[in-house]
């Protein structure tokens, strides 16, 4: 049987570091104010004119594609995961791959928000599983810094965000001891209107009214807090469950979980529902605060570098997101 296993993992974060204390400039907050909500110390912000979407989506694949000891040429397809592509339409996904020179390969663009980095695993593993292709790359990639509303009104949300991204290469394997073992997806679109931005939008007046979409907040993200963290906090916890269980495993077996990075509370509270030691979650959010579809890969990809992921270990992806969307995959790693 052919399975899928990780051969190569890449990010790449721009060079801008924007601490807490650079925030104060543009709102009312404070570094006290927003560690103690958020874990977050500073963020990467992208430079114009040297980074784009698909710029550092190209950056962190050829890192991924270099250590999974790939050359660019080899690889048969890509899917690509953000919320914020350099153009309306095409997606970025066909952005990177002019930039990496692979044009007449398949790509997959996803939008599944937080979860899309974990969306877009499994189709590639799906994909490998199949025998339709053997060499995938994976990517998730975001610019927040652009769009995100810094002044007070804002700020509630526009610490969070950050930008970055990062890379997997996924590859055929006939080995069942070393693989993504399983996958699990989820979403609930009623809640679609509690973490959202509206515009722009097709099913809204012509473009003529911009300006006014822009005064009225259109292009702002809309957050329900509380209801964000309650379905959070019950979402991870039952996604990776539900794919330990899936694999014959309990919360015990895991050696590293790595989840999306979207509050340090968030992780805290699942780590401890889990009765998981610290440890055994990796979290990076104090460093690049919250870069949705890219926040995965890039903690996957420090925490591979620093050696806190082994061969044989039990690896556990979670995430959760606007959508509301949820998922996880577990790894032998």
């Amino acid at each position: 049987m052919t399975y899928s296993t990780i051969t190569g993992l890449g990010f790449y974060v721009p060079e801008n570091v924007v601490t807490n204390q650079d925030l104060t400039q543009y709102m009312d907050t404070s570094d006290a104010w927003i560690r103690e909500r958020t874990g977050i110390e500073q963020r990467r912000y992208f430079t114009y004119g040297k980074d784009t979407n698909a710029s550092m989506a190209a950056a962190a694949s050829r890192m991924a594609i270099d250590r999974a000891g790939l050359q660019t040429t080899d690889i048969e397809l890509i899917v690509f995961a953000t919320i914020t592509p350099d153009y309306f339409f095409p997606g970025s996904g066909f952005l990177m791959q002019r930039e990496l020179g692979l044009e007449g390969i398949g790509v997959i663009d996803i939008r599944n928000q937080c979860s899309g980095f974990v969306y877009a695993l499994s189709i590639a593993d799906q994909f490998i599983k199949t025998g339709m292709y053997k060499k995938v790359l994976v990517v998730g990639s975001e610019i927040q810094s652009t769009w995100i509303n810094k002044s007070n009104q804002g700020r509630g949300v526009a610490v969070i965000f950050g930008d970055g991204a990062g890379a997997a290469v996924l590859q055929a394997t006939d080995d069942p001891e070393h693989r993504v073992l399983s996958t699990h997806l989820h979403a609930d679109g009623r809640y679609a209107e509690d973490l959202y931005v509206r515009d722009p939008g097709s099913s809204r007046p012509s473009r003529a009214a911009t300006k006014e979409m822009v005064d009225e907040g259109g292009f702002d993200v809309v957050m329900n807090g509380n209801a964000v963290f309650k379905h959070a906090t019950v979402r991870f916890a039952e996604v990776i469950n539900e794919a330990l269980k899936a694999n014959g495993y309990g919360p015990e077996d895991i050696a590293l979980l790595v989840p999306h990075q979207a509050n340090i509370r968030i992780s805290d509270y699942v780590r401890q529902q889990l009765k998981l030691p610290a440890e055994k979650v990796y979290n990076n959010i104090q460093r690049y605060g919250n870069t949705t579809a890219a926040s995965i890969p890039i903690a996957l990809t420090e925490a591979w570098e620093q050696g806190r992921i082994q061969p044989g270990d039990v690896v556990c992806l979670a995430a959760f997101g606007s959508g509301f969307t949820w998922a996880s995959a577990l790894i032998k790693w």
